[in-house]
């Protein structure tokens, strides 16, 4: 999975260059039942909730693409400073 999650942030930071964001983090995890692929962006300066949303637009589609999780799995955009909230 990690040959994927390489392909997918290179796509995904490159997608994300005009808005100065990058991917500091992708996980992939099962907590009760659920799965998470949880994609941690970082921005100098921060993350606001509206520019989450705005890459999660971009972000979503070229997820769907790469297509390499056979379940379902729920797609989790974040901020580095939001960090590890399902632990």
């Amino acid at each position: 999975m990690e040959k994927y999650f390489e392909s997918l942030e290179k796509e995904i930071n490159e997608n994300l260059k005009e808005m100065e964001i990058i991917v500091s983090d992708i996980n992939f995890k099962e907590e009760k039942k659920l799965k998470f692929l949880t994609i941690e962006l970082d921005k100098i300066g921060g993350l606001d909730l509206d520019t989450i949303v705005e890459a999660t637009n971009i972000i979503n589609p070229i997820v769907d693409k790469y297509d390499f999780i056979e379940d379902s799995f729920i797609l989790d955009v974040i901020s580095k400073e939001r960090g590890n909230n399902h632990e």
